[in-house]
């Protein structure tokens, strides 16, 4: 068990992934922590879908070894890269490219698994864990009675209580409608999507569509059946992916939809996805929905002027496209946890604005740029359209594009063709116009042999 012998308190609102972590963290720095959770454990761990993949890279998990938490290497298939596929319109095959992570693998884990094992953690160290809706009013009360307060969910109207920085909030409304589903039957081995990389199981799947949306495949961690496979799409609204989305009601009518839309559009990989099978033991191993990419103030007041502190998504959603929002939570639950346990002060306005200003600086904004990569923004249309194609001709190029995905802050300061091509030449060690001078489209990818029967 943690010593108590601090006299200073925390609360954390929310038993998510990121709430946990800082609780966690907070109470091996020696603070007296309480959890408050709408749901009982059992219920946070069984009776709810997982939020999204959970992929995490090499920050994210040099984040929670700093804390000391079991970042699941050990544990769950690892990934060694990403395999990128881009059509364009009429579905035109137009690039592919293997990017080898370089240093770091990525590891996708069920936020139900790692949010329930580090709050059992949690609990056996003395920590205290409340079930009880929190409200606005009842919150000023915790906030009252903690000298640390942070708010892990937005949910019943929390989230107002942090008003929307204007100035770094791109989109007004969800980029794309999303859809998951975890799935079994399906290998590791080199015969697995050998059609995309000689690294085959090991590598998850990117495809771009450019009139459809985005599509995500990737070994993964559940919480009941352990390694496994996840799916997870992106829709741009309005397009017939949207369409089919809207339609699932299940585990099982999301499964069908993913089938369905890979015989249809994304036939290269098709055969891997056939083989896959339901979750019997989780009807909840699926979820569908719709994000708006949005950044708060990370500070805010109670009704009586009791400061709150936002975290985690209740701080920036993300569209999920990238992958930064649990890695994000994770990196910022880290860098605030180590800046209390050194503070000696109170935890005033100044100080808590200031730790945010950090994180966004450190990494919140170049993960949001990063993410807006992925999504095809427009405004970044000229950059992606020298990134891109470079990466088709290019490994280091390649590499050094998938690993904006756990080390965005290169970036941040590419804002004109110009620094891209630079960008370019500092990876390749050639011209950006020599580089990109190589590439011709696709013309028609790979098809997947893959035989199920033969993989046994």
């Amino acid at each position: 068990m943690t010593e108590q012998n601090s006299s200073r308190t925390a609360a954390i609102i929310g038993a998510g992934q990121t709430g946990v972590t800082a609780a966690l963290g907070l109470l091996d720095a020696g603070f007296q922590v309480t959890i408050h959770s709408d749901r009982d454990q059992r219920s946070l761990r069984d009776d709810v879908p997982a939020t999204g993949t959970a992929l995490g890279f090499g920050e994210a998990q040099a984040a929670e070894a700093a804390l000391g938490l079991d970042t699941y290497a050990d544990r769950a298939p690892n990934h060694t890269g990403l395999s990128v596929r881009f059509a364009g319109p009429e579905n035109a095959e137009l690039i592919g490219f293997d990017g080898t992570f370089d240093g770091f693998v990525g590891i996708a884990v069920d936020t139900r698994l790692k949010a329930d094992e580090r709050l059992t953690a949690f609990q056996e160290r003395g920590g205290r864990f409340v079930v009880a809706e929190v409200t606005p009013e009842k919150l000023d009360a915790i906030a009252a009675d903690n000298d640390l307060t942070l708010v892990a969910t937005g949910r019943g109207g929390l989230s107002d209580l942090f008003a929307i920085d204007t100035d770094r909030t791109v989109y007004a409304e969800p980029q794309r409608k999303l859809l998951t589903v975890t799935l079994t039957g399906l290998g590791y081995g080199p015969e697995v999507f050998a059609n995309r990389s000689t690294a085959g199981g090991a590598h998850s799947l990117f495809s771009i569509f450019a009139e459809q949306g985005e599509a995500w495949w990737g070994p993964y961690l559940h919480k009941d059946v352990g390694p496994s496979w996840a799916f997870l799409g992106w829709a741009r609204p309005g397009s017939d992916w949207d369409k089919r989305f809207a339609a699932a009601d299940s585990a099982a009518s999301a499964h069908k939809i993913v089938k369905e839309i890979y015989r249809d559009y994304i036939d290269w990989d098709l055969p891997e996805v056939l083989s896959t099978q339901l979750i019997e033991e989780d009807p909840e191993s699926w979820l569908k929905g719709a994000v708006r990419p949005v950044v708060r103030k990370a500070v805010g007041a109670t009704a009586n002027g009791h400061l709150v502190v936002a975290i985690g998504d209740t701080a920036v959603a993300y569209d999920p496209v990238a992958g930064q929002g649990a890695q994000s939570g994770l990196i910022q639950a880290q860098r605030l946890v180590a800046a209390a346990a050194a503070h000696e002060g109170a935890f005033d306005r100044a100080w808590l604005e200031t730790q945010y200003e950090d994180f966004l600086r450190f990494r919140s904004d170049a993960a949001a740029k990063a993410t807006r990569l992925f999504l095809s923004d427009p405004e970044l249309a000229d950059i992606s359209n020298r990134f891109f194609p470079a990466a088709a001709v290019d490994e280091k190029f390649a590499s050094a594009l998938v690993s904006l995905l756990h080390r965005p802050q290169p970036f941040l300061d590419i804002d004109s063709v110009a620094a891209a091509d630079a960008y370019i030449e500092q990876v390749t060690g050639a011209k950006a116009e020599e580089v990109l001078a190589k590439y011709a489209p696709a013309g028609r990818f790979e098809r997947s042999q893959y035989s199920a029967a033969a993989a046994v």
